[in-house]
């Protein structure tokens, strides 16, 4: 059964830095386009960033833009959201997604294109 977990979420004062993991099980995260999705409470769920097959193109929303920094580990199968420069408004429950097709520019942020879904891990950003 196709399964994505997300951890390394938790509690962290502005300004400070998280790391975010997306472990798969049952399929090779390396033939996937691999996004992190956030959603605070009361909003609406957002894109933040998107590594894609097959090349391994990377996407960011302009909120995290310099500050977040996805990678992949294909010996551990895991994808990383790094987090530095934490603001409250990173607040949120964020979610890794998995989808077979190439993403680009034009579409990576569109959570209606991804086939797989973690269940969240939440990210809370106060002093």
């Amino acid at each position: 059964q196709v399964q994505l977990v997300e951890s390394g979420g938790g509690l962290v004062q502005p300004g400070g830095s998280l790391r975010l993991s997306c472990a798969a099980s049952a399929f090779t995260l390396n033939y996937y386009s691999i996004g992190w999705f956030r959603q605070a409470p009361g909003k609406e769920r957002e894109g933040v960033s998107c590594i894609s097959r097959p090349d391994g193109s990377t996407y960011y929303a302009d909120s995290v833009k310099g500050r977040f920094t996805i990678s992949r580990d294909n010996a551990k199968n895991t994808v990383y959201l790094q987090m530095n420069s934490l603001k409250p408004e990173d607040t949120a429950v964020y979610y890794c997604a998995a989808d077979p097709l190439r993403k680009y520019r034009s579409n990576w942020s569109k959570g209606d294109l991804y086939d797989y879904w973690g269940q969240g891990t939440q990210v809370t950003v106060s002093s």
